[in-house]
This record gives structure tokens, C-alpha cells and sequence, in this order.
């Protein structure tokens, strides 16, 4: 990790340099536009050094031949281009490595994310707040069954976590250089960066705003993408799962001595033995479907495993660009 490049203002003061990290996949309806307003909000923080990293994410559209365009234009902005798409956790994680500002910017390159809630960001820096983020207090143009997801998710999460990842919190943020510093020294292969970042703690506040529809291109948060990265942020980030199975067994246990003891006098007392051969059938198909319930619980946390025995990087690097 090199050392953060500042530079010198006009009174003699040291500028601090902040590094904006952009994936960005199949974007090209967006990245003019996103470079355009991220360069206004340069511009608007005198006091401050920026460095744009976007990571083209194994884009099969234009969008790394608008991305040199808009560096030869802009030398502000970087360039780094993946193998394949890696998808946004692996692009953040990438991004992060090369960065080398006193804080580095998380976002997403379609412009959900506003970038003029940046400035917001800096002056809670300012402040002392080491990771601030965005909390979603609405999402506009998205459908119901997205919506549903959200909630769920971070009801769940909320629970299975103890509340450790914060309810609406976005990727959307800004961190103070040894927070992502922390971040890059963590080598899971089951990436779920937002729950990373609220795992390490540090003095963090959330800024709750609206997440406006996508400025442009079809959104890449398809449902069963979305539910496969939220349960392996979930299983990644909690053991409570697991813990529910030993739980679970014990209750029917003990429900099963209380029956034999109940059976038991019901023989002495009347000399018949609980009857009904549907219920028996019932009892034994609910504990197989526990059964398989629990081996399911049991082979994602393997699964999670075996990605992390095989070591594979979180990303490869294909090209850079003023990096």
C-alpha cells in the first residue's frame, strides 16, 4: 500500500487526497454522466484531493472505451479493468487495494448513489466520524418483490447479527483511510462488504437519504442474485443458524420424553397405547423434512468453506490505467 498522495493548497496546508471507488458492469448508459457530476463534486471541495478509481467489472458493452475516454480527458480518474465481472463485492474489493487516499469513497457507477451526498460525507469526517454511510430511507424505481427483499433482508440480518448490520445501510459510504486499510487485510473469500465494514466498528454514523431510480441500462440486482449475496452476507456474518439446530433438537427431545411420559401413563391408566397410525407418518415426515432442513443450513456453511480452502483471489487484473 503506498503512501496517500496530498498535496499543497495555496496557504501552504497540506490537501488530504479522497479516493472514490467506482465499480462499474455493463455501464456505459451511465458513465459519462457519472464522471460529470463526480468532477462537479471535485470541484466544489477546494480544500481536497481526489482520485476516481473505476473498476470496470468484466463489462460487455463499451464502457471501458468510454472509461479511457473520460481519463485521457480527466487524469483524476483511474482505470482498472478485471478479467471477468467478479460481481460488486469483488469490485469494491479491487478498488480498495489501489487506493490511496486518507479516505476512500464506496459507490455504485449508476448513479443510485448520488455523488453530491459526498460532500455530506466529508463533513462528518470532518466531524471525527471514521464510516459514514447512506441509509435508504426510500427506494424509487424499483419494484414490490425488491422492496420485500430489502426488508426482509435486513430484518433477518438484524436479527441473526444482533443488530450489527445497520437496517436500510447501503455500500454507499466514506471511510477513513485506516478503516479500508483494516478491510484490505481481510483475505474471506465470502466477501459481503458491508458487513465487513460493520464488523470492524470505528466512530460510524449513517446519513439517510433517497435512492433515486438508475440514471440509465437495466439494473444488475436480479432476484435470485440478490437473495444468493444477502444469504451468504447473512451465514458469512452469523453462526446463529447453526446454533438453531442444536436448539431445535433439544426442544424435540425434550417434547419427546414429555410424550413417552404422557403415553406411558395413558397405558398404565387405560392399558392402550396412544393410536393413530396418520400421525405417526405425519411425525416422522416432519422430523425427515428437519432432517434435510438442517443438512441444507449445514451444506451452505460447508460451501462457505470450501471457497475459502481453495484460496482463489477475490479478483483478477486484467489492464490498468493510471494506476
Amino acid at each position: 500500500m503506498t503512501a496517500a498522495a496530498s498535496s499543497i493548497d495555496a496557504g501552504g496546508a497540506e490537501k488530504k487526497l479522497i479516493s472514490v471507488v467506482v465499480p462499474a458492469y455493463n455501464e456505459a448508459e451511465c458513465i459519462d454522466e457519472l464522471a460529470r457530476r463526480l468532477s462537479a463534486v471535485f470541484d466544489s471541495e477546494p480544500d481536497y484531493d481526489f482520485e476516481a478509481i473505476i473498476v470496470e467489472n468484466g463489462s460487455e458493452d463499451d464502457t471501458w472505451e468510454k472509461l479511457l475516454k473520460i481519463r485521457a480527458e480527466d487524469p483524476r480518474f483511474k482505470v482498472l479493468k478485471l478479467a471477468r465481472n467478479f460481481r460488486m463485492d469483488g469490485g469494491l474489493t479491487a478498488g480498495l487495494s489501489q487506493a490511496t487516499g486518507d479516505a476512500a469513497v464506496l459507490m455504485t457507477a449508476d448513479l443510485q448513489d448520488p455523488p453530491e451526498l459526498i460532500t455530506t460525507f466529508i463533513r462528518k469526517w470532518e466531524e471525527g466520524y471514521e464510516n459514514i454511510y447512506m441509509t435508504v430511507s426510500e427506494r424509487r424505481g424499483t419494484g414490490p418483490l425488491r422492496r420485500f427483499n430489502s426488508v426482509a433482508f435486513y430484518w433477518l440480518a438484524g436479527k441473526l447479527t444482533g443488530g450489527r448490520i445497520p437496517k436500510n445501510a447501503s455500500d454507499f459510504r466514506l471511510v477513513d483511510r485506516k478503516v479500508y486499510q483494516t478491510i484490505n487485510t481481510m483475505q474471506e473469500r465470502n466477501r459481503f462488504v458491508r458487513g465487513l465494514f460493520a464488523w470492524v466498528g470505528f466512530k460510524s454514523i449513517g446519513v439517510e437519504h433517497e435512492r433515486p431510480p438508475r440514471f440509465g441500462g437495466e439494473s444488475k440486482a436480479h432476484s435470485l442474485k440478490v437473495l444468493d449475496l444477502a444469504s451468504k452476507g447473512i451465514l458469512a456474518h452469523s453462526y446463529l443458524p447453526l446454533r438453531l439446530i442444536t436448539i431445535t433438537g433439544l426442544v424435540i427431545f425434550a417434547a419427546s420424553l414429555v410424550g413417552l411420559v404422557i403415553a406411558a401413563i395413558q397405558f398404565v391408566v387405560d392399558g392402550v397405547p396412544f393410536p393413530g397410525y396418520g400421525t405417526i407418518i405425519s411425525l416422522m415426515l416432519l422430523m425427515f423434512g428437519l432432517v434435510f432442513l438442517f443438512l441444507g443450513v449445514m451444506s451452505e456453511y460447508i460451501s462457505l468453506i470450501y471457497e475459502e480452502v481453495k484460496q482463489r483471489p477475490n479478483y483478477v487484473v486484467s489492464r490498468r490505467e493510471g494506476l
